[in-house]
């Protein structure tokens, strides 16, 4: 019985070695790049790099933080999650997002105050 017990362990943590070397990680550009489109219209585009998905490409998601303010001076913050992908063979994708800000349709030209990631991550294809 402890022989049994001690191969099982032996093979989670084998199993647990080679998942971790599958992991993929990125690298997002600090500064996203603001596109204004209109008044209150904007793209927002985030540089996705990563070495570790050029053999099998991978994706994941940008969770982040848009914070804006109206020309009367009311100010809010979105939070958006993008999708991105990057595919087999690339070690760089580009990902947009598309934004309306305004707190009354369109009545406001509105700026973008400051863009912060919160969070990002990474599956393998």
């Amino acid at each position: 019985m402890k022989v049994s017990i001690l191969a099982l362990i032996a093979m989670l943590n084998f199993s647990g070695a080679g998942a971790a070397s599958a992991a993929c990680s990125v690298n997002v550009s600090e500064h996203p790049v603001v596109m204004r489109i209109g008044k209150d219209e904007f793209r927002i585009a985030f540089a996705v790099n990563s070495d570790t998905c050029r053999e099998s490409g991978c994706n994941g998601t940008i969770r982040y933080q848009a914070a804006w303010k109206t020309e009367d001076g009311s100010t809010s913050a979105d939070r958006k999650r993008l999708s991105y992908s990057i595919p087999d063979g690339a070690t760089r994708s580009i990902a947009v997002d598309r934004h309306y800000f305004d707190t009354s349709e369109g009545k406001h030209t509105t700026d973008i105050v400051h863009v912060s990631i919160d969070k990002v991550s990474c599956v393998r294809s």
